[in-house]
């Protein structure tokens, strides 16, 4: 199925770029290109796209714009994908991304664009209900919780740890068994016990209680 794009970027040269970039792939269809918040959202309600894949900072304000179009799509249009690309790192910026849950949503580096594939995966999985974070951001945000003193994630162990930040990588249980040289079955036991560990309800499903574990985690980085 060919995705539907509105691309958001006030550069020109950029967005010149990207929608050079975007046009070598067959399965995506760059409908729409605009410099701002108020032309985004008007052209959202226009042409009604699967994805949008903006810039953080716009006119007017060139402040937030990309994650301020994010929320209120959260509430207006729940079944459209956003990929946000930041210049630099801003894991708060991250995290507000997430806050209202992961669905749909994307958040890369700019310097990531030139790959075409990694770009493609966001804006795949953002299109398709699932999320993606820059590897670099998680860097980040891991090296912040290493430093605290005292956090929730201390119940875990140190090997809980280590899968639960393959898992905010995004990594699957079998990428994760590799990397970590265990088995399948380790992985889910240890997956298991983490999302016991951080009292998420058992009666949500699977993918959400992990995903709730990730964005505990990267909030609790970031503090």
């Amino acid at each position: 199925m060919v995705l539907r794009l509105v691309l958001a970027e006030d550069s020109f040269l950029i967005r010149e770029g990207l929608a050079a970039l975007l046009a070598n792939d067959p399965d995506l269809d760059l409908i729409k290109s605009v410099g701002s918040l108020p032309e985004l959202l008007a052209a959202i309600e226009t042409v009604g796209p699967d994805v949008v894949l903006t810039d953080i900072r716009m006119p007017p304000t060139e402040t937030d714009e990309g994650i301020r179009a994010a929320e209120e799509l959260a509430t207006t249009h729940p079944d459209i994908g956003v990929v946000v690309l930041s210049q630099h790192i801003e894991p708060d910026y991250a995290l507000r991304l997430f806050d209202g849950g992961s669905q749909g949503r994307a958040y890369l580096l700019k310097e990531r664009v030139g790959d075409l594939a990694q770009l493609r995966h966001a804006i795949a999985a953002a299109a398709s209900g699932g999320s993606a974070l820059d590897p670099q951001v998680v860097d980040v945000l891991v090296a912040a919780r290493r430093q605290r003193a005292t956090s929730v994630l201390d119940r875990l162990t140190a090997r809980e740890l280590e899968v639960l930040e393959l898992v905010a990588r995004g990594d699957s249980n079998r990428a994760i068994a590799q990397e970590l040289v265990l088995s399948d079955r380790a992985v889910e036991k240890h997956i298991t016990s983490i999302l016991t560990k951080l009292d998420l309800p058992a009666d949500d499903t699977e993918v959400h209680r992990r995903v709730r574990a990730v964005l505990l985690y990267l909030a609790e980085s970031s503090s």
